[in-house]
């Protein structure tokens, strides 16, 4: 009797194997146009780890921030726990990004993502309050390049403008801007001293902490 109840626990082990390994792992969310979307990162509820919610908007993957507004995915690295966003735009002949009502970019602190220290923000269109910051505001900054250079900065050129590298000393869940501060701004990452305007990376990447 005893072996018949070992035999059947040996020939059972692989099913309950089968069955909660699903529970254990959830199912890998199903690609959203061209972008793959790996764990832990989930498009609904049937997939994924739902504190890393991304949305899949008609082929487009994006990511929604604390102020509810939603920055297209443009990378997802899963072997180093980053994803890269689109900036927002600024808007056509003005130096005010499209989520400056909103105070920029932010996210919220309770969720398992933060802005990396891969990204060199440009504030523009600044008041003199910001010279008081140990930002670069001077006519060497890369700020001044892009107002010169890239058609999206034109609207800028001749404000006031800063770069900084987001360092871990920041604020690592928003970059803010707002009317009577910086009006506009753009990220890069791993923006390089001697590269070109044609060479820059723009993005804002955030890093994900691993599900525990």
């Amino acid at each position: 009797m005893l072996t018949l109840v070992l035999f059947l626990l040996i020939a059972l082990c692989p099913v309950i194997m089968i069955k909660a390994r699903p529970l254990m792992n959830p199912p890998i969310c199903p690609n959203c146009g061209d972008l793959p979307v790996p764990y832990p990162l989930s498009t609904n509820d049937n997939c994924g780890d739902s504190r890393y919610k991304v949305y899949c908007n008609n082929g487009s993957l994006e990511f929604m921030s604390a102020t509810g507004n939603y920055y297209k995915i443009l990378k997802v690295d899963p072997c180093n726990n980053k994803l890269v966003l689109q900036p927002p735009l600024i808007l056509k002949e003005t130096c005010y990004s499209s989520d400056v009502v909103d105070g920029g970019f932010l996210l919220q602190e309770d969720l398992p993502f933060n802005i990396s220290t891969h990204n060199t923000v440009m504030l523009l269109n600044c008041s003199e309050n910001i010279l008081l910051s140990p930002l670069n505001c001077s006519s060497n900054s890369i700020c001044r390049v892009f107002e010169d250079k890239v058609e999206e900065g034109k609207g800028c050129f001749g404000k006031l403008c800063c770069h900084y590298l987001k360092d871990s000393a920041m604020n690592s869940h928003k970059i803010r801007v707002r009317v009577g501060g910086c009006t506009a701004y753009t990220s890069l990452v791993d923006w390089k001293a001697d590269s070109t305007p044609e060479s820059w990376n723009y993005g804002i990447e955030l890093q994900w902490l691993p599900p525990y």
